[in-house]
């Protein structure tokens, strides 16, 4: 409802009810009128990119910084959080986890958020970088590359929207230019190996050390797979799917991104350190003996 001069306004008045007094104006007209005012905001801010922007960070800090969203803005924008509901326990201390979480530390010791007119004429005084910079802190929060499961009746996500969502996303790791493996992602036994079957275990090996080195963790046990694989895919750059980017998976050798290009069986019996117990039993001279049979 909208005041003035300290009275309401919103109800109706009957003609037959003009004595002259200060009454509110009917709500009708009050919708109209704002009506008015609003189409010629959206004018003026259409016009007026300084403007828009610092509008546009007044409603996504409140979003981001607030704990407790107020109801109610002239702006029909938002960010809404995208939370993980389900996540390797290392991610709350990874690498990329302390860069946000510093990040939002220094912005939210800078914001001004008790009040609005402080915080526009806050966001109004910074420099344009200092602006975007601020602007893609808070636009990361709604960030969603999240693969859900597809409900096909209708509740959740569908099928060509978890598409788009995916395809998406990985417009935005290349412009990026996102590496899962600076990023600091591993391929260890508790974030993949022990995870999936004998299988994948073997296939990333194949893909990161070549044909020879995967047949010879065939014979073990999938504790013994998981272990092993570890230590032989540690520094190697080896991403599964997922994670891959798929504009570098599609190249050849792209160092630290995809699968990276199979040794081959005759090179990697020299290059890779294989523990006693990978080789002992193996028939002639060495492990090449295996890879080549």
């Amino acid at each position: 409802m909208v005041a003035s001069a300290g009275q309401a306004l919103g109800a109706s008045m009957p003609d037959d009810e003009d004595d002259g007094a200060l009454k509110p104006l009917p709500e009708r007209l009050v919708m109209e009128l704002t009506a008015h005012r609003t189409l010629s905001l959206r004018e003026a801010v259409g016009r007026s990119p300084d403007v828009a922007l610092t509008l546009l960070l007044l409603k996504l800090v409140g979003d981001t910084f607030r704990t407790s969203s107020s109801a109610g803005s002239c702006l029909e924008a938002s960010v809404r959080h995208v939370y993980m509901s389900a996540q390797a326990s290392d991610l709350k201390d990874s690498v990329v986890a302390k860069l946000v979480d510093d990040r939002h530390a220094e912005w939210e010791a800078d914001l001004p958020l008790g009040d609005d007119a402080a915080l526009w004429d806050y966001l109004a005084s910074l420099d344009q970088a200092s602006r975007l910079s601020l602007l893609a802190h808070c636009l990361s929060f709604g960030i969603n590359a999240l693969h859900e499961k597809v409900n096909p009746y209708g509740a959740g996500i569908s099928a060509s929207g978890l598409n788009k969502r995916m395809t998406q996303s990985d417009l935005v790791a290349q412009a990026v230019d996102l590496d899962m493996v600076e990023a600091g992602w591993e391929p260890t036994v508790d974030t993949y190996l022990n995870r999936v079957p004998k299988a994948r275990i073997l296939e990333a090996v194949y893909e990161a050390k070549g044909e020879g080195t995967a047949q010879l963790l065939d014979h073990l046990k999938k504790g013994e797979m998981a272990t092993e694989a570890e230590r032989l895919l540690k520094g190697s750059g080896w991403l599964p799917e997922v994670l891959r980017r798929h504009d570098l998976a599609a190249l050849d050798g792209a160092e630290g991104q995809g699968a990276p290009e199979p040794v081959s069986d005759t090179a990697q019996a020299e290059d890779v350190d294989l523990p006693a117990f990978l080789t002992a039993d193996l028939p002639g001279d060495d492990a090449s003996t295996m890879a080549a049979e």
